[in-house]
């Protein structure tokens, strides 16, 4: 089987995906990986089968990573996304240039590549959708994953994944020339659910977590395949010299990071935040500054240690417990390590994840970030003072490790492709 994997953003929603095509090179099939540039270290040795990157996605990298940040007001909004839009379309014609010389068998592309599913219609190959949180598939159990943790009855709560929709109205005339130019026919506006194919058959879609975090409701259709966790799990991953020698000098820290979170903005009032909370606590603590999410400063003793990052699957299980932004990554890394977690959420599904984790009792419910000031350092004394929180966050790990995502996301490809 030959396989194309196509997907963007920050490092989070890249190493799901280069875990996958390490699965399928083991399997023995070839995959090409469509990612920026900038994120090839991600990818994993090859097994039997090949690995190949095709550069996908660098220019819309670079704008998120330089626009985004200086934004301050619906002119610059409007600034950033007319260049956004001219990124979007080097992308399309990049992901292009990758199928066309790849001829895959299959193609399993994120919901930001936006010519994932016309690709696969143009050259004829099931078009598998992909991204890790419940999203797409409408459910009467819970809302989309935008509402937060809120209910609005089985009705509404399966009337709000109409959300799901909204990029394909947003960008329909990008998506019309598109089309126009792989010579595909029809009217763009039947195209707009991304759970139906051209020809009225149902897409499937992946959903890489875990249903010990969310369950699979029981109104799933049998094309919404919940495979758990794609762990990306580097053989080469180890903690530098100051963290391990941080962490051999006393007890257990937490961990506590934003990534990218804030673009910049507030960043040194997190930082001080979580400094003092450290300060009132007692607690050790290792602070990753990530991209933006909290501003680099001089740890206030020797019992914090700044650093820009660590590679989570390797940090958090030496930690107590790990606060961070609620992203489906972060959160993953966390609960699979069955560390108790405190979600700071910002924007989109992270939410989401933070009162599940709450529902889940593994950690105390979310702290917004414009409350970091008030209530972090209460909160923090809560993460780690409550036995229950520990020990729920060990029975969820250890239910998270029992699971094989990796081989069931082969599985379901592989079947798809015949």
């Amino acid at each position: 089987m030959r396989a194309l994997i196509m997907t963007f953003g920050t490092r989070g929603d890249i190493q799901p995906y280069a875990a996958l095509a390490g699965a399928l090179s083991r399997s023995g099939h070839d995959v090409t990986l469509a990612i920026p540039d900038e994120m090839s270290d991600l990818v994993p040795e090859a097994g039997s089968g090949r690995i190949d990157v095709a550069p996908a996605g660098s220019a819309m990298l670079r704008t998120v990573q330089e626009l985004l940040p200086e934004m301050s007001g619906v002119r610059d909004a409007s600034r950033s996304l007319r260049i956004m839009r001219d990124a979007m379309r080097q992308h399309l014609d990049e992901t292009r240039r990758a199928a066309e010389a790849t001829s895959p068998d299959i193609i399993v592309y994120h919901p930001k590549c936006l010519g994932g599913p016309h690709l696969a219609e143009m050259l004829g190959v099931p078009g598998v959708l992909s991204l890790p949180l419940p999203f797409y598939t409408p459910t009467g159990e819970f809302p989309a994953p935008l509402f937060g943790g809120a209910s609005f009855g089985r009705r509404g709560n399966r009337a709000t994944y109409a959300v799901g929709r909204a990029s394909s109205v947003m960008y329909a005339g990008m998506i019309r020339d598109f089309r126009r130019q792989l010579g595909l026919a029809g009217d763009f506006g039947r195209f707009t659910n991304p759970l139906v194919n051209p020809d009225g058959t149902a897409v499937h879609v992946l959903y890489p977590y875990s249903r010990h975090v969310v369950p699979v409701p029981a109104d799933y259709p049998p094309t919404a395949h919940v495979t758990g966790y794609w762990f990306l799990d580097a053989p080469d991953s180890h903690l530098s010299e100051d963290v391990q020698h941080f962490l051999d000098a006393g007890d257990a820290p937490v961990y506590v990071g934003f990534g990218s979170m804030g673009f910049g903005k507030g960043a040194e009032q997190r930082r001080d935040a979580v400094l003092e909370a450290f300060a009132r606590t007692g607690l050790r603590g290792i602070v990753a500054t990530g991209w933006g999410g909290i501003a680099p400063g001089d740890a206030p003793s020797d019992d914090v240690l700044m650093i820009e990052g660590a590679p989570h699957e390797v940090l958090f299980p030496r930690c107590s417990a790990v606060v961070h932004h609620g992203g489906a990554g972060s959160t993953a890394a966390g609960l699979r390590a069955g560390k108790p977690s405190l979600v700071v959420p910002f924007l989109g599904d992270q939410p989401f994840w933070g009162s599940r984790v709450h529902a889940l009792g593994a950690g105390p419910s979310p702290v917004p970030p414009k409350r970091l000031a008030r209530d972090f350092a209460d909160r923090l004394a809560q993460l780690v003072g409550a036995p229950n929180y520990a020990r729920r966050a060990i029975e969820v790990g250890d239910r998270i490790r029992t699971e094989d995502g990796l081989a069931e996301g082969v599985r379901v490809l592989e079947r798809l492709a015949e």
